[in-house]
């Protein structure tokens, strides 16, 4: 029987813990090789055997999203090594400071909206032509519930999730006349190490997991999927299509 992302090639940020880590070892059960990009070495060796142990295979990329040099490479390395790119899973993000939104520093904000924003602009343009060249590419962009409800306090990351949600809706008119498809995911309040440092005193055993939303991606990264600027929220369990104020 043929796995749904059988001979795909899937670039995955964040990809040593939570959900980008989930979402590694889904995409290598389901035949995908994984590109797996974070910041520590030894997390990625980690990931790498427990890939191995369920029969997949891994390309280990240690990397700073912050390293604007670094993704610049990172396209061309991929067009010159498999001839394309079938997956972006653009999941690595940071929370930033959680104050009153005047109170982030300069150097805050400038993080926040580094990793969370330009670092997925930056991995956009230095993939592309390798996303062109596959006959089904997927990009796959987190977003979060914050992008909407702008909480007080959360300033630097809701309106970083905002811009990603208008980055993704721009990049999926833009190539809508092409096989790429363009999807957001609202994960939701999942048990990851990011929810716990912005909720410290939420009991995690009442949260579903990165697990749980894994098999999800994996159908968001399939040659089959159709719809393109949309968000999969999981807490819903449904795709929705952004709407214009009343």
């Amino acid at each position: 029987m043929t796995k749904p992302l059988q001979g795909r090639v899937a670039l995955i940020t964040g990809a040593s813990r939570g959900i980008g880590r989930a979402a590694a070892l889904a995409y290598a059960e389901a035949g995908a090789h994984v590109v797996a990009l974070a910041r520590t070495t030894g997390a990625l060796e980690e990931l790498d055997d427990e890939i191995r142990a369920v029969g997949g295979s891994a390309t280990l990329v240690p990397a700073d999203l912050a390293d604007a040099g670094a993704i610049e490479k990172l396209g061309p390395a991929l067009l010159q090594r498999w001839g394309k790119l079938d997956i972006m899973l653009a999941n690595a993000g940071i929370l930033g400071p959680l104050a009153p939104l005047t109170h982030a520093s300069p150097k805050e904000w400038a993080q926040v909206f580094d990793i969370n924003v330009s670092a997925n602009w930056r991995l956009l343009k230095s993939v592309e032509p390798a996303l062109q060249a596959s006959d089904a590419g997927r990009v796959i962009l987190l977003s979060s519930g914050a992008a909407h409800k702008c909480m007080a306090y959360w300033g630097p990351y809701s309106i970083s999730k905002a811009a990603v949600e208008a980055m993704a809706r721009t990049y999926a008119n833009e190539t809508s006349t092409s096989p790429l498809r363009v999807m957001l995911v609202n994960p939701g309040p999942l048990r990851t190490r990011m929810r716990a440092q912005a909720m410290p005193g939420e009991d995690p055993q009442t949260l579903r997991t990165p697990e749980d939303l894994a098999p999800h991606l994996v159908a968001l990264a399939s040659p089959d999927w159709t719809e393109t600027g949309k968000i999969f929220d999981f807490p819903q369990g449904k795709v929705l299509t952004p709407q214009m104020p009343a």
